[in-house]
């Protein structure tokens, strides 16, 4: 089998900033389906979010896009980056990281304000149940937020050349 490259490997991981970025955009039936990396931790210079609160912003990021009465019926997927730096956003309809920007910036605020349990947090919701971390999900959305979100840059659009 000849291996074909795979375009987010060939993103310079060593400059790379946080922020949100269009990782590829793909066609369904004419329509454009973009998926955006959410980069919450500049990869190999600071330390990755732990398992528990990047499982819980997997929960609760799915559950703002999928109950949200615009979003909804956009989004295709919500769910984490095995390197654990962030999430991968998929969505119908948005194609540009300035358009996604407003999405992303209220779904952490939704995360910083949610109280109570994590949705799908139970033994028959999850492969993982005990593994969630509401305090750590909440500090990493608040992080992001105030410190990338609130206030982007251009290299927090845009991959490094």
């Amino acid at each position: 089998m000849e291996l074909k490259k795979i375009a987010s490997f060939t993103i310079d991981h060593i400059r790379m900033s946080r922020g949100v970025f269009v990782s590829r955009v793909d066609e369904v039936n004419g329509e454009k389906i973009v998926t955006f990396d959410i980069r919450m931790k500049e990869p190999n210079r600071e330390p990755v979010m732990d398992i528990p609160a990047l499982h819980s912003i997997e929960h609760l990021g799915a559950t703002y896009l999928r109950n949200h009465p615009t979003w909804a019926d956009r989004t295709i997927y919500y769910g984490p980056m095995g390197c654990r730096t962030g999430c991968y956003m998929i969505l119908r309809g948005v194609e540009s990281s300035q358009e996604a920007l407003p999405i992303v910036r209220d779904m952490m605020r939704w995360i910083l304000g949610f109280e109570g349990e994590v949705p799908g947090a139970a033994a028959r919701d999850c492969g993982n149940w005990r593994d969630h971390n509401l305090d750590m999900a909440k500090w990493e959305a608040r992080k992001f937020l105030t410190e990338v979100l609130e206030n982007p840059k251009p290299e927090n659009f845009n991959y490094p050349e």
